[in-house]
């Protein structure tokens, strides 16, 4: 018999609501002694059954839910239908855009709580980052294994939230090891080269799909500054629709590298791209003093914020970026600014580009929201899933 965790009064609505967290302030009492990662069952201060999930002693987080169906094991089967049921509501998508790498499972929004999975061509990388998705990894691996027969499975798990559940980092080959762990794959035409033991995530951006395209639409005829560029993909779409000439901006130059063989492989030399390896803040006071001018900015930077005690420093951050790109616009010039930090939400980082709008001097009139491709759904029970904010501005 499974553990069972025992609510305070009060502390159940969530879960009723199909949130998938129970924190440990929530907690009143717990019969049992389950393990790491053991699936226990929930109830609320009644004694009523309210879910089922994966415990982590270490973590405020303690319990992440698996399913709120009484009758479900978490067991091998579970694994196989939840894998089934996430690849099946990609497939339109994926035949749609041309695509050979999107994300399978995208943690609580496919109910599968701290575990990411992305398919490169014929590499699966897998993130475990949660205690239940440790518990469970031979399993995982078992199950991908049966489902893509033809694909290596390769572990990022080298986060660092993997501590705050009491795990150490994980990275390597976990299932039918390929010669290369570089791959390229396509989106929407576009070749991309992605190297998974040494890009960012998992490997690559794959959230920010939609975005490129977007941008794409946008590029005719424009002197394109391209800020963060990390491997250029957003300047392969710019370019290939017609732009004026495009501009790589990246502090890493092995990064700067795979853009310039991005463009080689999509035939497209022949276009006016340049890389500059330079940090973006210093870089944009300089086109300033020098009256550069430019008719789209696309501003991609890192997450500038990883707990609530950075939000008002990361704030000041996205300001003044936003604030240099916009005085380097010619007027009616387009600004694509994103942020991917799940706590500054869409209201808020809204309100910082507005701010940085009033600091320009300038007028900025939101043309077009921006938000993660459709392989990272968002749950509508969780709204966490919700982390990647784009805007489209005209700027004047």
């Amino acid at each position: 018999m499974s553990a069972r965790i025992y609510l305070n009064v009060g502390r159940e609505k969530s879960l009723r609501r199909k949130h998938p967290w129970v924190f440990s302030k929530a907690i009143a009492k717990i019969k049992g002694k389950p393990m790491l990662g053991e699936t226990v069952d929930v109830l609320d201060s009644k004694g009523n059954w309210l879910a089922k999930g994966a415990y982590s002693p270490e973590s405020q987080m303690r319990v992440r839910v698996w399913s709120f169906n009484e009758s479900e094991q978490i067991d091998r089967d579970f694994f196989v239908k939840k894998f089934k049921q996430a690849q099946s509501r990609r497939d339109w998508f994926i035949e749609k855009g041309g695509l050979t790498g999107y994300r399978l499972i995208a943690g609580e929004s496919d109910h599968m709580p701290g575990i990411t999975i992305d398919k490169y061509d014929d590499i699966i990388v897998c993130q475990l980052l949660s205690a239940g998705a440790e518990f469970h990894r031979h399993t995982i691996v078992d199950v991908l294994t049966e489902l893509y027969p033809n694909c290596g499975v390769y572990e990022r798990s080298d986060v660092d939230v993997r501590k705050k559940e009491g795990l150490d980092k994980q990275v390597g080959w976990l299932a039918n090891e390929k010669e290369s762990t570089e791959r390229i794959i396509k989106e929407h035409g576009v070749s991309i080269i992605v190297d998974v033991a040494t890009g960012h995530k998992t490997g690559f951006y794959l959230d920010q799909r939609d975005s490129r395209v977007a941008a794409g639409k946008y590029a005719e005829n424009k002197d394109v500054l391209n800020c963060f560029s990390y491997t250029g993909t957003f300047s392969l779409h710019c370019a290939a629709n017609s732009a004026k000439s495009v501009t790589n901006v990246d502090v890493s130059q092995p990064a700067l590298d795979i853009a310039k063989r991005n463009v080689e492989a999509n035939g497209l030399t022949d276009k006016n791209v340049a890389f500059v390896k330079e940090d973006v803040f210093k870089l944009l006071r300089n086109y300033k003093k020098e009256g550069k001018k430019f008719d789209m900015v696309i501003m991609d930077p890192p997450k500038f914020v990883e707990a609530k005690s950075q939000l008002t420093s990361a704030c000041r951050g996205y300001k003044d970026i936003n604030m240099l790109a916009m005085q380097l616009l010619n007027p009616g010039g387009l600004l694509l600014t994103f942020s991917c930090s799940g706590l500054l939400d869409a209201g808020l980082f809204q309100k910082v580009v507005a701010d940085a709008a009033l600091d320009a001097g300038k007028n900025c009139h939101i043309v077009e929201r921006l938000q993660q491709a459709g392989d990272h759904p968002i749950l509508a029970a969780y709204p966490e899933g919700y982390y990647l904010k784009g805007l489209v501005c005209q700027i004047n």
